[in-house]
């Protein structure tokens, strides 16, 4: 495996900046071995790392978001994707370390800023808070070196998520089931949605990815939700069918569909 590293400027608090290669996969890590992002350099443009094919399960609940915000940028897996198959969405994608746009461009084919892309140097928490009303979906993907960004998970944040979205909005968010805070996080976020939020558990990581809505909530109901799912599935070529399944464990449903 081999590792280029690029340090941030010496005053920088932010972790080191690294990327390894590994059977044909592209790797950024910051400061240690967990996994940032990840590329197929034989299928660039395909969403690698399963939790980031999870949170574009919002387009189960809203096919065609405006204005999208990507806090946390990454590898910029997501943005790549939604900017290559969603071209009636704008977004934007804010992320802290610099160094880590510079990988994301020219290690891992991030495109140029154009009409329906832009990348903000900047505090994603800031961000959010100074831009309400501004978006349709919230993607929310911030992690340091292990462990999410601590920022990212507290009351106020998640309130001023909430405020970041239009009516009919939703918010996406990666979390980690295995810390041990994972259900203080979660109570913080649906508080703040007014408990409308639904879990999506990874299945082979410890990943859960969190949809939160803003009224006036989507519709919910198995028979429209299995519809969508399909022809979700056949135009993106992501496992929506599965992501169906695997909320039904762990969210309140009845016989017509999930509570939310």
């Amino acid at each position: 495996m081999h590792l280029n590293s690029t340090s941030p400027p010496p005053d920088s608090a932010l972790a080191p900046v690294q990327i390894s290669e590994n059977d044909g996969v592209r790797f950024l890590h910051l400061g240690g071995t967990a996994v940032q992002s990840a590329m197929r350099l034989s299928a660039p443009n395909q969403l690698e790392l399963e939790y980031t094919r999870s949170m574009m399960g919002f387009l189960l609940f809203k096919l065609q978001p405006r204005d999208i915000a990507l806090i946390g940028l990454g590898g910029g897996s997501l943005a790549k994707f939604i900017h290559r198959h969603l071209p009636a969405s704008r977004l934007v994608a804010v992320e802290i370390h610099p160094q880590v746009i510079a990988a994301a461009r020219n290690g891992f084919g991030l495109p140029a800023d154009d009409e329906r892309l832009h990348v903000v140097s900047g505090d994603g928490v800031d961000f959010v808070r100074d831009h309400p009303g501004s978006q349709d979906v919230l993607l929310v993907d911030g992690y340091d070196a292990e462990h999410v960004v601590a920022a990212l998970v507290t009351p106020t944040f998640y309130q001023n998520c909430y405020a970041m979205l239009r009516p009919g909005g939703i918010g996406v968010f990666n979390l980690w089931g295995s810390d041990p805070d994972y259900p203080l996080y979660f109570s913080h976020l649906a508080q703040a949605f007014g408990g409308h939020a639904m879990q999506l558990p990874s299945e082979t990581k410890g990943n859960i990815i969190v949809f939160a809505f803003r009224t006036p909530l989507p519709d919910t109901t198995f028979a429209y939700l299995s519809g969508r799912a399909d022809r979700l599935q056949a135009d993106l070529g992501l496992e929506f069918d599965d992501f169906l399944v695997r909320m039904g464990y762990c969210n309140q449903c009845n016989e017509e569909g999930f509570l939310v």
